[in-house]
């Protein structure tokens, strides 16, 4: 995650351009298929990245994509548990250089029903959703202070400064999602794939959900990939989309 490449970067054109991704989700307990997710990756388009498998042997059954960088993830899901864990940027005091462990590990250490170390000292800021049919969990850390909450039932939206709901990114998608009927995946995903798209919204707009900024001459960020993810005692659906290069809607693939 580029933290600190967007320390140096972040101020094109004396504009302070956010660090970001977003996690929208939909807890409601008496629904059938109680746990419904829409996230969005942002990061340097440089960066390389597979998607979605079985890439971890120590983690087996753990689906993903793949950061090849530092060979972590941004969202992890064990269909078998019926648990997923998603990380995001957060604000705050940087890890030192030194012994700085990658982000990127705590998604499969959280859906692989694993303990989130105690010390997170090594790790740059971060928050950190765990979530399972019975809810989801926020794991918060600024460089010195470790929050955790559980996120209410209804709809909750996340970026990089938390859940902010007056951070114009977060404040229009949960308009958008609260005017829509909440989908039945088992059918379809109803009016979601057409917000992961962006809904025509001008990608450098401070409310898009899909991203696009230079920094300099040709260091590009941007959202790279969406996912829609469901769980219910009854099923588990994931579907993954690359976010393609020009406005436009997104393809995805089922990934289960």
């Amino acid at each position: 995650m580029p933290a600190r490449l967007l320390a140096v970067w972040g101020r094109p054109g004396g504009h302070i351009v956010p660090i970001m991704c977003t996690v929208a989700v939909s807890f409601e307990p008496s629904s059938p298929v109680p746990l419904l997710v829409l996230a969005v990756r942002d990061e340097l388009l440089m960066r390389p990245w597979e998607p979605p498998a079985e890439h971890w042997p120590r983690h087996p059954g753990l689906l993903g994509g793949i950061d090849l960088v530092a060979g972590g993830t941004w969202l992890a899901v064990d269909p078998a548990a019926r648990r997923a864990a998603f990380v995001l940027n957060g604000r705050g005091r940087l890890a030192p250089e030194h012994g700085r462990r990658s982000r990127g590990d705590l998604p499969l250490l959280a859906a692989a029903g694993l303990t989130v170390p105690d010390d997170l000292s090594t790790f740059d800021p971060f928050y950190l959703i765990i979530a399972d049919l019975t809810g989801a969990v926020m794991l918060g850390w600024d460089g010195d202070t470790r929050t955790e909450a559980a996120l209410p039932a209804g709809y909750t939206v996340i970026v990089n400064s938390g859940e902010d709901p007056a951070e114009p990114r977060a404040a229009h998608l949960l308009t958008a999602l609260r005017a829509a009927p909440r989908p039945d995946p088992a059918d379809s995903w109803g009016a979601w794939p057409a917000l992961a798209a962006g809904e025509g919204i001008d990608r450098t707009d401070p409310r898009a959900l899909i991203l696009r900024h230079t920094f300099g001459d040709d260091l590009r960020y941007g959202s790279s990939s969406v996912t829609l993810l469901a769980l219910g005692p009854d099923l588990v659906r994931y579907d993954f989309a690359a976010v393609p290069d020009e406005p436009g809607p997104a393809t995805f693939t089922q990934i289960v």
